[in-house]
Parts: structure tokens; C-alpha cells; sequence
């Protein structure tokens, strides 16, 4: 029963934070008089951006997820798990990377120079596009390489039993897959990149290249015009609830036929210049991942020693910041990890964090000042928006051990705290781990709601790198993502060290 009525409590927690903050948002829009050719140029550059850089990720990921489906080399599994990356790496860091590459005093530009060639511009659309392919082209590789390995083995065996050249081996095996994974990957890549706002505030360059969610931003931050943002904000909920639905519908298509799965060598992979290509292809991903993160660590080495202390308080803020954005998700996700708690998650990926985040402005702002509640205001927005994939994480987890251990729980008459401190959660050690180091890596590293809230003295440490790029203090800000690299990927480590250490009691 106690348990039962914590679920419901963190049901009707996690409802009343998306009812309320839209319905606040609804009615300040009755004030909006329409929209501006501002308006409609964000909606158009946020259709054209995310539409592109979903198929760059695709198009670029295919040939790559190939090679790595083809190919056994030292260093292939480290490349493999390297591509998840990207998903809990801050994206100021990364932004941060690829200006040491790509940018004006970058790394291409100075190879560039003596040969006298023009140089490279990263900001616009292009560079919206390039931030984007670096998140994205990870994400890609992995959706389509497990289509890839999900290919009987049986089906090449028996082409190679027929004889079977490469294109047709291409036609007949390899083509209908992609048909099935890539317009799923695609739907999935498209909803993220349609709720961009840290790429496109750093990487923008100008009103021509200004997204939904950097429009909503810029209502509130700048015009203080609440019913433009409001309305803005909706419109950006309606695109990813569409969005969301439609890439729903696409990735509940089957992947592979079964099989015995008998591991069988792939014989059309002997030839010499499909060698070649392979061995490109894995080199170009490679040098695309690693090098931006290997600037910013050589840049920050040295930039660190420069940093004063309004960054080390900003750190502060953000661990902060992330321990309690962690401890709240995880507080919900126990008791919502159902099939129904899992659905009502979903609102995180569908409900954009700045229209979460000016709906908790308006329902705050009659009582209290929202600027000296905007960390607690950003713990918050983080534990919602990671809701979801924590309780991807947890629900299998959880069903499988309630299937296992209810009757011995009737039987032995075990209260919900003892259930919950000697059944549950030593089993869901290596779970539980891996969702809380997740939550805590992405709120540490999140440059959204706080860009609203934030004054001086409660900045977070993206939100202070993002000000010393502005006042082109480089060095500085290199030291500083290099600090919040160490401190994102070192929560992340401290807590899923309880996940691969030790098995569970």
C-alpha cells in the first residue's frame, strides 16, 4: 500500500510539472498578437537544420557503420563504445572542439594559410550543421550497425554459397535493412536537433540561423516579451510531439529475420580495395570524434591554471546542480518504473526544457524572484528531461525482479522499506549506477534553462564557459570546458563504478 501511494505521489509530481508550466504558458499566450518574419525565418532555419543534419548523420553513417560491421582491427571495440560519447559530452566542450579545429585561429585554417587557400568559416548553418554531424553521427553509427549485425549470418553463407558479388550481395541483403533502420534513425536524429539551443547560441552567427528554441530564449532573456515566448514555446512542442509520434511509428518496424546465429565470415570483405574504403572510413570517423575532444584537452591544459574563482563557484553550482537533478530522477524513476511510469516519462523528450522553463517562471514569478530559484529551477528541468532514458534503464530491471521475488516478498512479509533496502536496490546496483551517472553527466553538462534563469552569482560552469568565449578570453574558456570534461565524465564515473564493480548482493 506505502509503496503504492509513492508511485502515485511521483505520478502526480511529474504531471503536475508538465500540466502546470504549459497551462501557465497557454494562457500568458492569449496576450500574443502574431507572428513576426523573425518568427517564421526561426520555424524555417529549425525545419532546415534539423532536416539536414539528421540525413548528414545518416548518409555519413552508413559507409562508416559498414566498415565497422566488416572489419576486426585492434582498438575496434574502444572505437565502438567511443561512439556513445558524444551523448553525455557537454556541449559547450564540444563546441569548444571544433572551433579548435574548424574555427578562424583553428587548426584547419593554420594548415590552410600557407597553402593559400580561403579559409574556413564554422559559423551559420554550416557550422549549426558540422556541431550537429559530431552528435549525431555517433548515434547514427550505432542504430545502423546493430541492423548490421542483426543480419543472419545464415544469409551470407548462402551468398557466398551462390557466388554472389558485392553489389548484389548490396540488392539483396544489406539495402532492405537500411530501408527498415535508416528512416528510424533519421526520425530519432530529426527530434533531437529540432530542440537545438546550446549549438545554435554558440554556432548561429546570426538572426538567419536562429532556432525555435534560441527565438524563445531571446524573447525572454533579452525582450522580456512573456507571450511571444509563450506562444513560440508551444509551437516548438507541437513540432516535437509530431516529431516524436512520427519517429515512433518508424522504429517499431522489425529489424532482422531470426536465425542460428552462427558467427560466419564475411567473404566479400577480402577484396582489396573494399579494404581500402573500410580503412577510410574508419579513419575519417575517428579523427572526426577524437581530434575536437584531444584540442580541447591541450587547449584546457593550459587554460586551467588561469581560472579565477567565479568559475570554481560556477563548478560548485553545477555539481550541485547535477547531485540534486540525480537524487530527484532517481526518486521518481523508482516508484514510475512501470510501463505506465515509462509513458508518462516520455513527456521529457516531447516538452522542450526552455518551455518547461518559462512555464516554472510564470507560475513562480508571483511569489518569488525566478533568478534566485534558478538552480533549484534547473535541478529540476534536468531530473524531468532525463527521466525518460532513466527509466528505459530501470524498467526491465525492475519488472524482472518483482516477477521473480513478489511470492517470496508475500511470504516472508517483507514492508516496502525492507523490500526496497534488501530486494530491490542491491539488484538494481549495475542499473541504477549506469541511469544516475547518465543524469548526473547530462545536468552537469546542460547549457538550457540556466542560460534563462541565471545571474552572475548563480551561473553554472557551461553557462560561465559560454561568457568567456563571449568576452573571447579563449584560454580561459578552454581551461574551463576542460574542468567541466573532468567533472562530467568524473560523476559519471563515480557513480557507474557501483555498476561494473562487484555484482550485485
Amino acid at each position: 500500500m506505502a509503496a503504492r501511494l509513492v508511485a502515485i505521489i511521483a505520478a502526480v509530481t511529474v504531471a503536475g510539472l508538465v500540466i502546470g508550466p504549459v497551462t501557465a504558458v497557454i494562457l500568458r499566450a492569449e496576450a500574443f498578437t502574431g507572428f513576426t518574419a523573425a518568427d517564421w525565418q526561426a520555424l524555417r532555419f529549425t525545419l532546415l537544420q534539423a532536416t539536414l543534419s539528421a540525413a548528414l548523420s545518416v548518409v555519413f553513417a552508413i559507409p562508416v557503420a559498414r566498415a565497422l560491421a566488416r572489419r576486426r582491427f585492434v582498438g575496434r571495440g574502444a572505437l565502438v563504445a567511443l561512439l556513445g560519447a558524444p551523448f553525455i559530452l557537454p556541449v559547450i566542450v564540444a563546441v569548444l572542439g571544433l572551433l579548435a579545429v574548424f574555427g578562424q585561429s583553428g587548426l584547419l585554417n593554420r594548415v590552410l594559410e600557407p597553402l593559400g587557400l580561403p579559409e574556413l568559416q564554422i559559423y551559420g548553418l554550416h557550422g549549426v550543421l558540422l556541431a550537429h554531424v559530431f552528435f549525431n553521427l555517433p548515434l547514427a553509427t550505432r542504430l545502423i550497425l546493430q541492423g548490421w549485425l542483426a543480419i543472419p549470418a545464415e544469409q551470407f553463407r548462402l551468398a557466398a554459397t551462390l557466388g554472389m558479388g558485392r553489389r548484389a550481395i548490396w540488392s539483396a541483403i544489406e539495402a532492405p535493412m537500411l530501408k527498415r533502420i535508416v528512416p528510424g534513425a533519421f526520425a530519432v536524429i530529426f527530434v533531437i536537433c529540432l530542440s537545438s539551443f546550446a549549438v545554435a547560441l554558440t554556432l548561429g552567427g546570426g538572426p538567419r540561423a536562429t532556432t525555435l528554441e534560441l527565438a524563445i530564449y531571446q524573447s525572454m532573456r533579452f525582450d522580456f516579451d512573456l507571450a511571444r515566448a509563450a506562444v513560440l514555446g508551444l509551437l516548438q512542442l507541437a513540432l516535437a510531439l509530431t516529431a516524436g509520434l512520427i519517429a515512433l511509428r518508424v522504429t517499431s518496424l522489425p529489424v532482422a529475420a531470426k536465425a542460428f546465429d552462427r558467427a560466419v565470415p564475411r567473404w566479400d570483405r577480402t577484396n582489396a580495395s573494399a579494404r581500402i574504403v573500410d580503412a577510410v572510413w574508419i579513419t575519417i570517423a575517428a579523427l572526426f570524434l577524437l581530434t575536437p575532444l584531444a584540442m580541447v584537452a591541450v587547449n584546457g591544459l593550459t587554460g586551467i591554471t588561469q581560472l579565477g574563482p567565479s568559475v570554481w563557484q560556477a563548478a560548485g553550482h553545477s555539481i550541485t546542480v547535477a547531485l540534486g537533478s540525480t537524487a530527484l530522477c532517481v526518486l521518481w524513476a523508482l516508484p514510475l518504473a512501470t510501463r505506465w511510469g515509462e509513458w508518462l516519462g516520455l513527456a521529457g523528450i516531447a516538452l522542450s526544457p526552455l518551455v518547461l522553463g518559462i512555464g516554472l517562471f510564470l507560475i513562480v514569478r508571483p511569489f518569488a524572484n525566478p533568478f534566485e530559484l534558478a538552480l533549484y529551477v534547473t535541478a529540476t528541468v534536468n531530473a524531468f528531461v532525463s527521466l525518460p532514458f532513466v527509466l528505459r534503464i530501470l524498467r526491465p530491471e525492475t519488472e524482472a525482479i518483482r516477477a521473480d521475488y513478489t511470492r517470496l516478498r508475500q511470504a516472508v512479509g517483507l514492508s516496502g522499506w525492507a523490500w526496497l533496502r534488501w530486494v530491490l536496490l542491491p539488484r538494481l546496483k549495475r542499473p541504477l549506477g549506469f541511469a544516475a551517472g547518465l543524469t548526473a553527466a547530462l545536468s552537469m553538462g546542460d547549457l538550457g534553462v540556466i542560460a534563462l534563469f541565471a545571474d552572475p552569482d548563480r551561473a553554472t560552469l557551461p553557462l560561465k564557459v559560454y561568457q568567456l568565449m563571449g568576452a573571447y578570453r579563449m584560454e580561459q574558456a578552454a581551461g574551463g570546458a576542460l574542468l567541466l570534461l573532468l567533472l562530467s565524465l568524473g560523476l559519471f564515473w563515480l557513480f557507474d563504478r557501483g555498476g561494473w564493480v562487484g555484482t550485485a548482493t
